[in-house]
């Protein structure tokens, strides 16, 4: 393929996006919304939209995928993950550390141990529950529940940087320094689990207070990643979208492809 046939595709890809309906969500398929909304606060750059994928956890299921769990411990970036495990959408399960394949905090599956270090992140995302009379999916909060309580009642458990409590609040201060793009992972008020992306660079306090605005009944939220890291794949069958971080602490990145990252969240259509 040749830069500009590469080039092409990604302002195609861009303007696609561009077109789509703005504040409002649009039905991908049952139980899978993308919603594409524009920020109260204007970025410095990009084009202030903030995009999310709000998943209802009783038609798909949520999978941790890692690559110290594969014999090739090969990292892939968000699209390939999704099409070598068929996957629905993936998004960043986490930070990870420079050995490219653990996490910064706590990461397990019922099957493999990415990381068994607990941190003191206030926040884990929790799905795979023992028993059915849980919810399928939760973010825990240190501010509400009891670590050592909850944690053995799920298989599978991420810890990440806490960006909206239990209780609403935003709980990062303003640094207008360190503003890149950032994905997220939160749950709305209604069980919803929201997969969320801001190209546009932002501050982590200011993405906190546009989605606490923004008509989504926003309830808890998780970082996930921040920069050319920051990623989202979609692909629905009638719809396919790839979010890739353009912005990082240096400013815009010269855009060459989405990033190999070793950990990703990813859903599967419910049999």
């Amino acid at each position: 393929m040749t830069l500009a046939v590469a080039v092409g595709e990604a302002q195609e890809e861009r303007d696609k996006l561009s077109q789509q309906v703005v504040n409002a969500w649009t039905l991908l398929e049952p139980g899978l919304e993308f919603g594409v909304f524009s920020a109260p606060i204007l970025s410095e750059s990009g084009d202030s939209l903030i995009r999310i994928l709000r998943i209802h956890p009783d038609q798909f299921e949520f999978r941790l995928l890692n690559a110290s769990a594969t014999p090739e411990r090969e990292i892939l970036t968000a699209k390939e993950w999704s099409q070598r495990y068929q996957l629905v959408a993936a998004i960043n399960a986490s930070m990870y550390q420079t050995d490219y394949l653990s996490s910064v905090s706590l990461m397990r599956t019922k099957n493999h141990v990415n990381n068994p270090n607990l941190s003191k992140d206030k926040t884990i995302l929790a799905f795979h529950p023992k028993s059915s009379k849980l919810p399928p999916v939760m973010i825990l909060d240190r501010q509400c529940e009891n670590f050592d309580e909850w944690m053995p009642k799920y298989t599978t458990l991420v810890q990440s940087i806490r960006m909206i409590s239990c209780k609403g609040s935003n709980v990062w201060r303003h640094n207008p320094e360190k503003r890149w793009s950032i994905a997220a992972i939160g749950t709305d008020k209604n069980g919803g689990v929201l997969f969320i992306h801001s190209r546009s660079p932002y501050s982590t306090n200011e993405l906190n207070s546009i989605l606490l605005e923004l008509p989504i009944q926003m309830g808890r939220a998780m970082y996930v990643e921040g920069g050319r890291e920051a990623q989202l794949y979609v692909n629905s069958g009638s719809y396919e979208c790839e979010l890739v971080g353009t912005y990082g602490m240096s400013g815009l990145y010269p855009y060459n492809g989405a990033r190999p990252i070793p950990n990703i969240v990813g859903i599967v259509r419910k049999q």
